[in-house]
């Protein structure tokens, strides 16, 4: 969960609404047409797809995102940080198929900038609180069938890309009645900026950060390389009640002295063998060599971020367990 202790292993389809969408994984949520049968009235409209994506640079090239951290400073505590991981390993929070009935991931959708804005209602409920102090008002353009993380149960997450304006918007804890969204909290990122959000300020994520730039996309495998630092989380007892940049928001966490603020980042030991994986995960692996992974928010030890695909290997991502919290040294936050 956002604000509790654990994450719920939840995931949503990638739809694709608003735009035409030429690429789609997965179902529907529960309720929706099938988005890849579109009207003539929005075949007309614009040209989306998902892979778009790609072509949008995510923050300016100085950014922390984009920040190659291969010979950064090592924390000083970073073994002992280290050892109270244990033997945590990691998991790959995504892949293809269904888990618990949603396909396994956090989905995401890309619209034009022609795609229309509505109001989102920040309210409570029964999963968590009201955080629209902390939300940026809007609106968001967000079409009435985009993906909702796990079919709309657990975390929730709604994630658009407006890939003309190169402007990303996301929300957590989402639902959508009669025409109306809803979330607990909402962030919008300007992608050209290297502005932050309020110091204090939460996101869709706990840490106040993006979620999208973290997450792991199968076109990046095909591509052959991952630019950007791995979305990953640990338990409260392994995550200081603290945040550095460029995360915005600390939770009740119960971490001491060796453990970790949200916003840290972990980098794979320059000396650990990549090669013998198999090769999209060993994509993955030099990512974790030049860019890191980054604690974004409270579940379970090691976990990655990534996107539902159905070309994934689920049982070639199983053998990222081999890769423990051992073969990872903590980059220098203090």
């Amino acid at each position: 969960m956002k604000k509790s202790l654990y994450s719920t292993i939840l995931f949503v389809s990638v739809v694709l609404a608003g735009c035409v969408k030429k690429d789609s994984g997965g179902l529907p949520p529960a309720g929706q047409t099938d988005p890849t049968k579109t009207t003539s009235a929005t075949a007309t409209a614009c040209t989306a797809k998902l892979s778009d994506a790609d072509t949008v640079q995510l923050f300016p090239a100085n950014n922390s995102w984009n920040q190659d951290i291969s010979t950064a400073k090592v924390d000083p505590y970073s073994s002992q940080i280290i050892a109270l991981l244990g033997t945590s390993h990691l998991k790959a929070d995504f892949g293809s198929g269904l888990w618990d009935n949603a396909p396994i991931g956090i989905p995401y959708d890309v619209v034009c900038g022609s795609q229309p804005k509505a109001k989102v209602i920040f309210r409570a409920n029964a999963y968590d609180g009201n955080y629209g102090s902390e939300s940026d008002p809007g609106p968001y353009p967000i079409p009435l069938n985009a993906p909702i993380e796990g079919n709309g149960q657990g975390d929730s997450h709604v994630i658009v890309i407006d890939k003309d304006n190169k402007i990303l918007y996301e929300l957590y804890n989402a639902s959508l009645s009669n025409g109306q969204w809803s979330a607990s909290s909402g962030a919008i990122f300007n992608l050209k900026s290297n502005a932050l959000r309020p110091a204090g300020w939460t996101s869709a994520d706990a840490a106040g950060l993006p979620i999208f730039p973290g997450l792991v996309r199968y076109d990046e495998i095909v591509a052959g390389v991952i630019k950007h630092p791995i979305r990953f989380t640990l338990s409260s007892g392994n995550v200081k009640p603290a945040y550095i940049s460029p995360a915005r928001h600390s939770v009740n966490s119960t971490g001491g002295q060796y453990s970790l603020p949200f916003g840290a980042k972990m980098r794979l030991k320059a000396s650990f063998n990549v090669y013998k994986y198999p090769w999209r995960l060993q994509v993955m692996l030099i990512a974790m060599k030049k860019y890191g992974i980054i604690l974004a928010d409270i579940g379970s030890n090691m976990y990655i971020s990534g996107v539902p695909d159905s070309r994934w290997n689920n049982n070639e991502l199983q053998q990222l367990s081999s890769v423990t919290a051992a073969d990872f040294e903590v980059v220098n936050f203090h």
